[in-house]
């Protein structure tokens, strides 16, 4: 089985990115509950022939549609290890969870944290947020507010994020109770980043109307370009506002490991939270999320709970205190921690530095190309590793559909597999280079065929007009 991955990563190239499922394996996999198992043997071949080739191919270098990583061979033995090793991290007295412990305090040497910050691995940067957003509530409403509810509380609480921030964000807020109309979607700049005198305007407006601001959300590397809110000023708001400030960096945080990238986080380090992915730009297998929170005591506070069961003794097993599931809603944690220490330990921060930047080099590269072809627009600047452009047509009422299809085209090719967005409007053929794998190769053949089924989709646009 080993083996059958390894040959997997080493000849990925020679697979398609994406290819459909076909219906007759589809439809095996509404067959009825096993009454007798059979050989695992015969499980593995399934697997084999009917799952591996089918997946959504973030593995493959070709894959640019979603801020996903590509994954190592590192991180792939070291799940093996911890599924073998079967420990429940939500607690106890065990390496495991010493394991977790130094990657929080590695994430506060990055970060530049003190100490007494407190980190957590989650499933993902959407529960991160909401760890956030539950931890600012607590402090905004009191610790009494998580047994009298919010509902009790006459405060209205009001957060802001920039209308390029990710939907999660809102979720949070949701999930949180505080309602969606709560989070002030902030317009952007021309660099897409949050505009400064727009917050401002609206958390004065805010107080004046009786509401409580308690949360600003920057975001480090945006979903849809890759912008990175100016984060200085946004601690500067936070900071006199006397306001929480998070920081949702699900990948662009970690470009804090590259030295021509990290000045761009210039006031990342002054967060009260960040949240961020070690499956995206650090390549660890998924799952992987990180929430890292400065005040380790209200993060404490306000997930911690006393039951008989979780009673902490002073030997055995069950010694020591603060235990990982006093930190968030798991009691039974895997050992995520495991995958993310090993590809540090394994590849250090100067090489995994390196490979971010790479990619950032590589959405360059692809910017200059497509700056140099007449046939291809750039629809927004390229902040990191995201590159938004389209296929140019003089039918301009068809520009949507045409470069939509183009991107199914890609897909079903199975020579690339970027996604779609909207920019100003415009439906944008969206490349997200992340995979470590991805480089000028891959570039120049998904260019050659974004050109390739553009101008044979334009004939028929040209043959039936709209």
């Amino acid at each position: 089985m080993l083996d059958d991955m390894f040959d997997y990563m080493q000849h990925i190239r020679e697979r398609p990115v994406w290819q459909p499922v076909p219906e007759g394996i589809r439809q095996r996999y509404h067959e009825s509950l096993p009454r007798e198992g059979v050989a695992l043997e015969e499980i593995h071949q399934r697997f084999l022939h009917e799952v591996m080739p089918y997946s959504a191919g973030n593995a493959h270098p070709g894959f640019m549609g979603w801020v996903q990583g590509g994954g190592t061979p590192v991180g792939m033995l070291a799940e093996l290890l911890a599924a073998g090793l079967n420990a429940n991290l939500g607690g106890r007295d065990q390496m495991p969870v010493e394991v977790e412990k130094q990657m929080t305090r590695w994430m506060q040497e990055l970060f530049q944290f003190p100490d007494s910050a407190s980190g957590l691995f989650v499933t993902g940067t959407s529960i991160a947020n909401f760890i956030a957003v539950l931890i600012a509530r607590a402090k905004a409403l009191g610790l009494a507010s998580r047994k009298t509810g919010i509902a009790s509380n006459p405060q209205r609480l009001v957060a802001y994020a920039s209308v390029g921030a990710h939907a999660c964000v809102s979720q949070a807020i949701d999930m949180a109770g505080i309602g969606t109309d709560a989070l002030r979607l902030i317009p952007v700049n021309e660099n897409f980043e949050m505009d400064l005198d727009c917050l401002r305007q609206a958390i004065q407006a805010d107080r004046l109307a009786g509401m409580t601001p308690f949360m600003i959300a920057g975001t480090a590397g945006t979903v849809d370009v890759g912008a990175i809110d100016n984060l200085s000023a946004l601690a500067d708001f936070a900071e006199s506002e006397e306001l929480w400030f998070h920081i949702d960096g699900a990948f662009g945080a970690l470009a804090m490991l590259a030295k021509d990238i990290a000045p761009r986080l210039k006031g990342i380090e002054r967060a009260d939270s960040i949240a961020f992915d070690f499956h995206k730009w650090l390549q660890v297998p998924y799952d992987a999320g990180y929430i890292l929170v400065r005040d380790g005591d209200a993060h404490f506070d306000t997930f911690a709970i006393s039951t008989s069961y979780l009673k902490r003794e002073t030997r055995g097993i069950a010694a020591g205190t603060k235990w990982p599931c006093d930190f968030g809603p798991d009691l039974s944690r895997g050992f995520r921690a495991l995958k993310a220490w090993f590809t540090i330990q394994v590849y250090g921060t100067e090489r995994l530095g390196k490979m971010i930047s790479h990619t950032c080099e590589v959405a360059r590269y692809l910017q200059r190309q497509i700056e140099g072809n007449p046939r291809l627009e750039l629809l927004a600047p390229v902040n990191l590793n995201i590159v938004c452009f389209r296929y140019l047509h003089e039918n301009q009422t068809q520009l949507d559909d045409l470069n939509r299809d183009i991107v199914f085209e890609l897909h079903e090719s199975g020579l690339a597999a970027p996604s779609t967005t909207r920019v100003h409007g415009h439906l944008a053929i969206r490349a997200a280079i992340v995979n470590h794998r991805t480089g000028k190769h891959e570039i120049d053949r998904m260019l050659r065929a974004v050109i390739q089924f553009g101008d044979r989709l334009s004939v028929d646009i040209s043959a039936n007009p709209a």
